[in-house]
């Protein structure tokens, strides 16, 4: 009878912690990975290295599982900057150089930080996908240091 108690509890707390990790997120601004004019929704989201991204319909997640397959380098940026611009993600270093961080800027509600006012520079001016994907692609991920606070044990996709 105890261990039923114990169980119960325990499910009870995991469920409390869930939802207390999902309140923290705010989506306000925050646009569907797939279909950049729609607003993401809190009840649509997929795991995704050790987060979550949110998509505005339950169409998405389909697609987006389709251009992870195929190592599509632009989604995963666009991924990536979702996962920066709700917070899950912290970055440690400048993703061009991979230096100390000294100075930052603002794209798409991400905040990516440099090394020096020639990495900024040089970011600023970056335009469109090629600006997405090399402040957020695979490559700046890892040079960056990006790492989702509290990562779930689960694989990466």
């Amino acid at each position: 009878m105890k261990a039923r108690f114990l169980v119960a509890g325990l499910a009870l707390l995991a469920v409390a912690t869930v939802s207390l990790v999902a309140a923290e997120i705010d989506l306000e601004g925050v646009k569907c990975i797939m279909n950049p004019k729609a607003a993401a929704k809190a009840e649509k989201s997929v795991d995704y290295k050790g987060g979550q991204v949110f998509f505005c319909c339950d169409n998405c997640p389909k697609g987006f599982a389709k251009k992870l397959d195929a190592k599509d380098e632009t989604v995963m940026a666009k991924a990536n900057q979702q996962l920066v611009a709700t917070k899950q993600a912290k970055q440690e270093h400048c993703p061009f150089t991979g230096g100390p961080m000294k100075t930052e800027l603002t794209v798409n509600g991400a905040t990516v930080k440099f090394c020096c006012n020639n990495c900024k520079g040089k970011a600023e001016g970056l335009e469109g996908e090629e600006q997405l994907t090399a402040l957020f692609g695979e490559k700046a991920w890892e040079k960056a240091g990006f790492a989702v606070a509290d990562a779930k044990k689960s694989e990466s996709k």
